[in-house]
């Protein structure tokens, strides 16, 4: 694929992606997801060519004008969106097939300090939201949901969608296809209600206890 046809699906992804971007030259212009992405093409040839140096600082200059961090060593498949992008980082050893999206304030990070597979492998058309960090080297599976600020620690199944921290299902596959913020429930909000349902429980048992207790203090008196 040339140049011009890479330029041109990535454009046409961003469009189709984000409805606030109105033409093709402000998505040229304006769209830190894209430069970075552009930025990481160059600096990944030249880490394949052994140009380790090279690379890093090509990186480096991207993380300074785009505020987005992707090392040259990770591997990116086609038509990856970043939307807003400002804090965004992604460490050397992740994968991260077509089709995926991530907002502002995401991290692909690892939790290891041995020189082996330490970042995640992300693959087709999920979406992690905003702000949400996934640490280490396992699978979050083909259409996954991650919810904004979750803590993904472990394999996500495909079509899942994750929250909280640390995240954890809250739908099951064939059930994420948007990921709408306003209509995922919250995990900890639901415990403390199951906790609180108890509570009222427990009490009128205690209650009913306290009510045979005295009627049968009456009946011996």
């Amino acid at each position: 694929m040339s140049f011009i046809s890479y330029l041109k699906e990535e454009i046409i992804t961003i469009k189709k992606r984000d409805p606030a971007a109105k033409s093709t030259l402000e998505v040229l212009l304006c769209y830190p997801g894209l430069h970075a992405v552009l930025f990481y093409r160059f600096s990944n040839w030249l880490w394949r060519k052994k140009l380790y140096l090279l690379g890093r600082i090509v990186s480096h200059i991207a993380r300074f004008l785009t505020g987005i961090e992707i090392h040259p060593g990770a591997k990116l498949g086609r038509r990856i969106f970043i939307d807003h992008g400002m804090g965004v980082v992604i460490g050397e050893t992740s994968e991260i097939h077509d089709d995926v999206t991530l907002y502002h304030g995401v991290t692909l990070g690892g939790v290891s300090l041995k020189k082996e597979k330490r970042h995640p492998t992300i693959e087709k058309g999920v979406v992690i939201g905003t702000g949400a960090k996934v640490l280490g080297p396992f699978i979050v599976g083909t259409h996954a949901r991650i919810g904004a600020n979750s803590v993904v620690v472990k394999e996500v199944p495909p079509e899942t969608t994750v929250v909280g921290i640390p995240a954890s299902a809250v739908r099951d596959k064939g059930e994420a296809s948007e990921l709408q913020h306003d209509h995922l429930p919250d995990p900890i909000a639901n415990a403390v209600r199951c906790m609180i349902d108890r509570i009222v429980e427990l009490e009128k048992e205690i209650n009913d206890m306290k009510k045979h207790i005295h009627t049968k203090d009456k009946i011996l008196n």
